[in-house]
């Protein structure tokens, strides 16, 4: 840790922003036993103010900024950023000065084009805990079944597999158009789903697969749950919100939106979640004396969402060294003290 370098404010910040973390509920990061699924966009995350002092006028993001970052990525193992400009500046810093040496990172190249806003996608991960399994490529769609191109995605998704131990899964990060209107959201986002379960669920039931314990995750711009359209077509070939998951907002202001998420396909999930999930809500806990509106600029307009799964496969194991069955009541039951 670097707190002693923090000026004073910045420390207070942290402080506050610490109770916040301990509010969220986020377990502690135990070798074997869990591991830390996160989501964030960060609002424009490329160039970087390379000071700890504050110009309200400015919406340029500083040091104090990427210290608030860090402490919020470090209770991750592995989380999947999007907003990443082609400017890394800041990417770079919050790794390398912030995170230390044992983070890690994977980023796609920018989106051609105007609608792609420059951006990339981003993983950062923990490699004392998790590693690439090798696999890593952005989502294309293919032809049409006439041999037409069809329309990609505005900001091309990023897959890319990983190991936690003896778990094997692989990450989807997407971030959606956005759009005048809601229903221009649309055609993208059922456009994902559709790739997903008819490409890559596919595959990922295959033995051995690459893709297998699938997580979709990112800003797909939902404003609304059960019964929108948007959220309809997210989940409409099958992926699953978890229910810590589904009731939250993910952004700050008056009327909050439901746009970031974690999904995946249930019965094809070996992982095994905890259930337990949430965000990290910092307004108001840091840069107290700008607007949450200018804090935007500095940290996020977005909160990140995170999900834990456990490692400890030692009583399945155990059961099935015995021949019983290690989802039953009790199956160890029959063994007297």
């Amino acid at each position: 840790m670097i707190y002693p370098q923090y000026p004073a404010f910045v420390v207070e910040d942290i402080v506050r922003l610490r109770r916040r973390l301990a509010r969220a509920g986020i377990p502690p990061r135990c070798t074997d036993d869990n591991f830390i699924v996160g989501t964030w966009n960060i609002r424009d995350f490329g160039d970087l103010f390379d000071d700890w002092t504050e110009n309200p006028d400015s919406p340029k993001r500083n040091l104090r900024g990427l210290a608030i970052i860090a402490e919020i990525v470090r209770h991750f193992d592995v989380v999947a950023l999007q907003e990443v400009k082609r400017q890394t500046t800041a990417l770079r810093v919050l790794q390398e000065r912030f995170l230390g040496p044992h983070w890690n990172l994977m980023l796609t190249d920018v989106t051609a084009g105007d609608k792609g806003r420059q951006e990339r996608q981003a993983y950062l991960f923990d490699s004392r805990r998790i590693s690439p399994s090798g696999l890593a490529g952005e989502i294309v769609l293919p032809p049409t079944a006439d041999g037409d191109p069809q329309e990609q995605f505005d900001r091309t998704p990023y897959l890319v597999g990983f190991q936690a131990g003896g778990e094997h899964f692989a990450l989807l990060s997407a971030h959606i158009r956005y759009g005048e209107e809601p229903a221009e959201r649309l055609p993208e986002l059922r456009r994902l789903a559709h790739f997903v379960a008819r490409e890559i669920r596919d595959r990922a039931r295959e033995d051995g697969a690459e893709e297998a314990n699938l997580i979709v995750l990112g800003d797909f711009n939902i404003d609304r749950r059960q019964g929108n359209p948007l959220f309809d077509a997210f989940v409409a070939t099958g992926l699953w919100v978890p229910e810590a998951l589904r009731t939250l907002t993910s952004t700050y202001g008056t009327e909050p939106k439901h746009y970031d998420q974690i999904a995946w396909f249930r019965d094809d999930m070996a992982l095994r979640p905890t259930g337990r999930a949430g965000k990290v809500d910092f307004a108001g806990a840091v840069f107290q004396e700008l607007s949450l509106f200018q804090m935007t600029y500095r940290v996020s307009d977005h909160f990140p969402l995170w999900v834990e799964f456990a490692m400890d496969r030692s009583d399945e194991t155990l059961a099935r060294t015995l021949g019983v069955d290690a989802n039953g009541p009790d199956p160890f039951g029959h063994i007297a003290d």
